[in-house]
């Protein structure tokens, strides 16, 4: 049967210990203990990996020696920088049942994925820190999301599981591994220390009470909580044996052996010889010793007592005390007054409560060796196994959840998804004309990723050992543009003519209400306007022409009063064509303004609709005649004057109306070149529309007159 391999490299030593399972739970068939030549670790971290390294070969070697070649070692983490966090993994169990351990151990697994997805999402750890997880422990097994005692053979919709989990910062795991690799052994299974300690301690069975199990080591003191049948809460205290061993120091000036010694002895003899560092022995009473440590002793204690009440948010039903500090005289009482608890509920638990482990005859029973065996049997229950690939050159490990994939690999080694794209260019934001534009940046460039000299995907699987390298991709480019490049113009100006004069029409820009050119480089947040004087309007006001011509008369004296004249809307024509203000010009057009001018007597008149005269058309002996006569008298400075005259606005002007005399045949001559005839023998007939008329009829429009002769 295969044996289990189990390092506890604790704070002041180093226990080995082969273990192997048997059908009435497991055996431990070897257990050896090595102290540490020197101060190598403090509160459960390793400072020194060489000295660690050493202890650990030599403990190899020992073993090897009766139990042939140890290749693979199942190791446990202290508390230090504890941080935990709880997932839940659910599938879909409608097409079949979940039949296998195999089944459940990757749902578990799964589970501690998502715990460690919520760990890294939260507040509790900074993006610079990366967390192992080193150990588990089931809170619920579910069915259609009710609690069950096991998933096995269940049928149902789903199958879930809930977890806490515990992870520790990555010095701390590398630091383990690193010593490790140096003593030849390779990692097969990571834990932690309460959690090694609880496994051989309390069974299921018993976590539906509310214990408290405290593993008291040199440096740290590591504690789980079990209620309502798991195991709720995790923590840990740097506070633990080594503080007793210091306080002996300095009382009676011992160096750190010498105190560690003087601790071990205090509760098996009733005197202890010590040895202090001038070389003064002194006999001294075991009762003596133990009250010169009362004061460190105590803060031990309300140490752990304070842990445990924020952890379970008040004090146990009871307290499991495990490890070597466990044994620091007085520590078990102190801690029930700590806790309110009475002092048979606060307990040492040594190797005799492990039920279902047996141990061969030459292994003595401690409570400092429940924690080794409890790795053990951790690592056989609810392994972490680790797979180390290198990322760059940088080993990255990770627990192997599932078929890990590259983009496992690169999210441990802190290389996010964004990251596998260069960034994008920077945008360009400005305002054009009040509004509001948007130019992107270039996208950046994909990286390049090989595994062993291969390109790869994110999405290719990979295995122990594996070496990746990432290329990153090429940052975009910023977004620039010149104005130019924003406004549709085929140039900066271009020439019309107005009336024959030559304008040349200048784009205006405005940057940042400074003048510019449409050759400028934008820059991020400029505010540009840019005016085009296409218009005719817009050209007439650079021509400087006005838009609204006035009359060349605004007013007249009319009669004794003033009268106020009509605007005439001049007439533009563009190419020979009307056109309004707002139309749009092109390059070379040619204006010409057309406009009626008041600054006669008959513009007057018709800006202000008298009718100074009255026109008849008619036939005379078959040609056309438009007669006028006059139905105004008009006077400028009381002098009578044409229609034609000019007028100014310091003139006076009359416009009188005549008396209205009809327009008859005889007014007819006036407008026709034609001789009456003279003479005794000739006669005349004067006919209109073939009837006779005398001169001084009244003629209408369209008559048609004429004159026989005989």
């Amino acid at each position: 049967m295969a044996s289990l391999f189990a390092l506890d490299i604790g704070t002041r030593s180093v226990v080995g210990i082969i273990l192997e399972e048997v059908s009435t739970g497991y055996h431990v068939v070897d257990l050896e203990v090595m102290e540490h030549k020197e101060r190598s670790m403090i509160d459960g971290q390793i400072h020194n990996i060489v000295s660690v390294a050493t202890v650990i070969e030599e403990m190899k070697t020992l073993l090897e020696e009766r139990h042939g070649p140890l290749k693979k070692v199942s190791v446990a983490a202290a508390g230090r920088a504890l941080k935990t966090a709880t997932g839940k993994m659910s599938v879909d169990i409608t097409e079949h049942a979940l039949i296998n351990i195999e089944d459940i151990n990757r749902l578990e697994l799964g589970a501690v994925q998502k715990a460690q997805q919520e760990l890294l999402s939260s507040d509790a750890v900074t993006s610079d820190n990366q967390y192992y997880c080193v150990g588990y422990s089931v809170l619920h097994y579910l069915i259609d999301e009710e609690e069950i005692g096991s998933l096995i053979d269940q049928t149902g919709r789903s199958a879930s599981v809930e977890v806490i989990a515990t992870f520790l910062p990555r010095v701390v795991v590398e630091s383990l591994l690193s010593a490790l690799k140096r003593a030849d052994l390779e990692m097969e299974a990571l834990t932690l220390e309460p959690i090694a300690a609880i496994n051989v301690l309390i069974p299921q069975s018993m976590r539906r009470l509310n214990v408290a199990l405290v593993d008291i080591g040199a440096g740290t003191s590591d504690i789980a909580i079990t209620n309502n049948n798991t195991v709720s809460a995790f923590g840990m205290v740097p506070i633990a044996g080594d503080e007793v061993t210091e306080a002996l120091s300095s009382t009676y000036l011992l160096d750190f052996p010498e105190a560690e010694r003087v601790k071990r002895s205090l509760n098996d003899e009733e005197s202890v010889t010590v040895s202090d560092i001038l070389g003064f022995e002194q006999q001294i009473p075991t009762v003596d010793i133990v009250n010169s440590i009362t004061a460190t002793t105590d803060r031990l204690a309300e140490a752990i007592a304070d842990e445990i009440k924020l952890l379970n948010n008040q004090s146990p039903q009871a307290v499991m005390l495990v490890g070597g500090g466990s044994m620091t005289p007085e520590l078990p009482k102190k801690l029930s007054i700590a806790l309110n608890l009475p002092l048979q509920r606060v307990a040492v638990r040594g190797l005799d409560a492990l039920t279902e482990v047996t141990l061969a005859d030459h292994i003595v029973s401690s409570p400092a060796l429940v924690t080794p065996i409890g790795i053990a049997i951790a690592a056989k229950r609810a392994p972490i196994q680790y797979m180390s690939v290198t990322v760059n050159d940088k080993i990255i490990r990770l627990f192997e959840l599932k078929e890990m994939t590259v983009g496992d690999a690169l999210l441990a080694a802190g290389i996010k998804a964004r990251q596998l794209y260069g960034k994008p260019g920077l945008a360009l934001c400005f305002k054009l004309n009040g509004q509001d534009i948007t130019l992107p940046g270039s996208h950046g460039t994909p990286s390049t990723i090989t595994m062993n000299d291969r390109i790869v995907s994110t999405k290719d699987r990979i295995l122990n050992g594996d070496s990746i390298e990432l290329l990153l991709g090429a940052d975009g480019k910023s977004a620039h543009a010149l104005i130019s490049d924003v406004i549709d113009l085929e140039s900066e100006s271009m020439t019309v003519y107005i009336d024959d004069q030559s304008v040349e029409l200048k784009t205006e820009v405005l940057i940042n209400n400074e003048p510019g050119s449409l050759q400028i480089s934008i820059e991020d947040r400029d505010e540009i306007i840019v005016r085009n004087p296409i218009t005719l309007r817009e050209a007439l006001l650079v021509a400087k022409r006005d838009t609204d011509h006035q009359p060349s008369l605004q007013s007249v004296v009319l009669n004794g009063k003033t009268v106020h004249l009509k605007q005439q809307p001049p007439v533009y024509m563009r190419n020979g064509i009307p056109i309004a203000l707002t139309s749009t010009l092109y390059a070379f057009d040619r204006i010409t303004c057309e406009q009626e001018t008041i600054t006669t007597v008959s513009d007057i008149a018709r800006d202000l609709d008298v009718q100074l005269t009255e026109q008849l058309t008619v036939s005379f002996n078959s040609t056309q005649v438009t007669i006028t006569k006059p139905r105004f008298s008009v006077k400028i400075n009381d002098q009578a004057v044409e229609s034609t005259a000019r007028v100014t606005e310091e003139d006076k002007l009359m416009i009188t109306p005549l008396t209205r005399q009809p327009i008859t045949f005889s007014d007819v001559f006036a407008f026709v070149d034609y001789q009456l005839p003279t003479g005794t023998t000739t006669s005349f007939k004067l006919l209109r529309n073939s009837e006779p008329i005398q001169f001084y009829d009244q003629l209408f429009g369209g008559d048609q007159l004429e004159i026989l002769t005989t």
